[in-house]
């Protein structure tokens, strides 16, 4: 049975369907309800078509890691921290050079 939330979530994507936010928050419902291809699905969406919405990087990178697919981690952190530099977004930074650097097993940031 799907959550009340994610039900809420998809009726309000279909009037505002290109909605980063609201995309972001239903793949992020889709990953608490153990349903991680979908939330794949959305996080993929999201760096492709919303590529400056910085917060989907750390927790696709996460996603990632935890699907045992460190490459493609390493990959989204890397992108994400050329996004956030770009953005001038230091928090979002610090947080994808501390996932990379803890994935890489590193305690230096390279970028």
């Amino acid at each position: 049975m799907m959550s009340d939330r994610l039900e809420q979530l998809k009726e309000f994507l279909k009037d505002a369907p290109q909605d980063p936010f609201l995309k972001y928050a239903l793949a992020t419902e889709y990953l608490k309800l153990g349903n991680q291809e979908e939330a794949l699905k959305g996080y993929i969406d999201l760096v492709t078509h919303h590529t400056d919405y910085v917060g989907t990087y750390y927790h696709l990178g996460k996603l990632y890691e935890k699907m045992n697919r460190p490459e493609d981690a390493r990959t989204i952190y890397k992108n994400g921290i050329l996004i956030t530099q770009q953005k001038r977004n230091m928090h979002a930074l610090n947080e994808l050079r501390g996932a990379l650097s803890l994935l890489d097993g590193d305690d230096e940031d390279e970028y």
